[in-house]
């Protein structure tokens, strides 16, 4: 047996021995006997709980409908938003509708849900405002002229997110001392999920966009929305 394999049999052990509880139907003295073989084996095979468990985390996807079925600014970070949320994220259309559909762990997906609305509503919001100070573009040329500033916004918060996610990982490998091994078996876990689904994924081409003035002024508004917030239960709930 490989030490994968051993390391793999033992964590299903484990598994077995969490779930020997009095409210499971144990006594007392059988639940206080698994809960430290459940000790000596973490202590024996270097393992953590999270380590243990994150295999049996169950993937789900969550579908977020597109208002029309055109591509929109907005597209441009939504691949560095699922992979800040460690998700996989595709477009699918059909019956004339289109939607983004993020698939991961139950409690990325709901994240990921919950900043895609914070980053919508803040472009929302900036476009407005951008309008507003541009009384003298009209037609067409007002058209075209927010794009670009939605285009620009959408750009910094896709660099913002890869650097988050970055930050995020060091430091969660500096806390903890199997840190890597973690980050290495939930994508495992996400990856071995995915691969049971009848998806595949293909790359899509993204048209190129004028850097001028307008895509400057979005690219610098894109800092100003925050990315930081906790998933509150107020927040969770409002999303679904």
């Amino acid at each position: 047996m490989t030490q994968m394999a051993e390391r793999e049999r033992v964590k299903a052990r484990i598994r077995l021995l969490v779930a020997r509880t009095v409210e499971n139907g144990c006594t007392e003295a059988e639940a206080l006997a698994a809960a430290e073989m459940v000790g000596r084996l973490l202590h024996q095979f270097a393992l953590t709980m999270d380590e243990v468990t994150l295999r049996e985390s169950a993937c789900v996807q969550r579908r977020i409908a597109w208002p029309t079925t055109r591509r929109r600014p907005v597209d441009g970070c939504v691949p560095a938003l699922a992979r800040f949320c460690d998700c996989k994220v595709w477009i699918d259309r059909q019956q004339g509708a289109a939607a983004y559909i993020f698939f991961g762990m139950a409690e990325d997906v709901e994240l990921v849900a919950y900043l895609y609305e914070i980053i919508l509503r803040g472009i929302q919001g900036a476009t407005k405002d951008f309008r507003a100070a541009r009384p003298e573009l009209k037609g067409g040329a007002l058209v075209s002229a927010q794009r670009r500033y939605q285009t620009g916004m959408a750009a910094r918060l896709a660099e913002r997110l890869e650097a988050l996610r970055q930050m995020r990982h060091t430091e969660f490998r500096q806390q903890h001392a199997r840190g890597g091994a973690l980050i290495l078996v939930k994508d495992q876990a996400v990856e071995a999920a995915f691969r049971a689904t009848a998806v595949r994924l293909v790359s899509t081409r993204r048209g190129m966009v004028r850097a001028d003035d307008a895509y400057h002024q979005g690219y610098a508004a894109g800092e100003g929305i925050n990315l930081n917030r906790p998933l509150r239960r107020q927040d969770r709930d409002r999303i679904r």
